[in-house]
């Protein structure tokens, strides 16, 4: 066992407001997104003004909200807000759903792509590269609230989690900050480059990856108090990783030959 770093989770104070790690991973997702989509529109890859960047990003910064909070609300709480529907709408108590978001990105996505007569794959791809960059951040900061922790284990590296008993846990965040940030980030990067003849393929690749290794670090991921494993051994989030899996795959078995411009 190793000791876990308490760490604050408001950063810095600026007068009466609190500047949370989340506040700040949320701003560096963004940020790297909104790096990597200037280059690829530089690049000729996303055919998109840069002025017009800012406005993707604010219709996937609506997108992920919405679609992150009714997924939750949905997967994992609903009898819980059907009594309180009015909590629902109380984003700030937190509860947001990975899974939700997604979808809501890929609403959001879709409606810009035809606002903008924009190939939705093309888009897709692009998004696909400049999304793991925030879930890296996004892990990082679950680790320092110390919220998401994992299952109870021996392994040498594991820790005591403020708020989850005595007992020595997996730091599944890091192992997602990790996976699920830099090395699906690398596959993404790897291939578009090996099929960049192939629209469609990045998206596919990414929403693949992101559901196997969702679903096997669930594994040691204690399961959400309010649901516990909901199918034999697996949790919610290994179902909806499942079902990301096979998405993903089609994806790849559908992806088009990229038309020149």
């Amino acid at each position: 066992m190793i000791p876990y770093p308490t760490i604050d989770p408001v950063a810095l104070h600026l007068g009466p407001l609190a500047v949370r790690w989340y506040g700040i991973a949320y701003l560096l997702g963004f940020l790297s997104a909104y790096a990597i989509l200037r280059h690829a529109v530089s690049r000729g890859r996303l055919a998109l003004p840069r002025e017009g960047v800012g406005d993707l990003l604010t219709t996937l910064v609506v997108g992920v909200i919405l679609g992150g909070r009714l997924g939750y609300v949905l997967f994992y709480n609903l009898p819980y807000f059907l009594q309180h529907p009015l909590h629902a709408f109380a984003v700030w108590e937190g509860g947001m759903s990975f899974h939700g978001g997604l979808a809501g990105v890929a609403v959001a996505a879709w409606l810009f792509s035809r606002r903008k007569r924009l190939p939705l794959r093309e888009l897709g791809d692009a998004l696909a590269l400049a999304t793991p960059p925030g879930l890296f951040f996004g892990r990082i900061a679950n680790f320092i609230n110390g919220e998401l922790y994992g299952r109870p284990a021996d392994v040498p590296w594991a820790m005591v989690f403020p708020d989850a008993g005595a007992l020595p846990r997996h730091p599944s965040q890091l192992y997602e900050a990790v996976l699920e940030g830099l090395l699906l980030w690398v596959v993404v990067w790897g291939a578009g480059r090996l099929w960049r003849d192939r629209r469609g393929v990045p998206t596919g690749a990414f929403v693949c990856g992101y559901g196997l290794i969702r679903f096997l670090v669930e594994f040691t991921r204690q399961p959400d108090p309010q649901l516990g494993l909901i199918l034999g051994p697996f949790s919610m989030g290994q179902v909806l990783s499942a079902a990301m899996v096979l998405v993903g795959a089609t994806l790849l078995g559908t992806a088009t030959p990229v038309r020149p411009r």
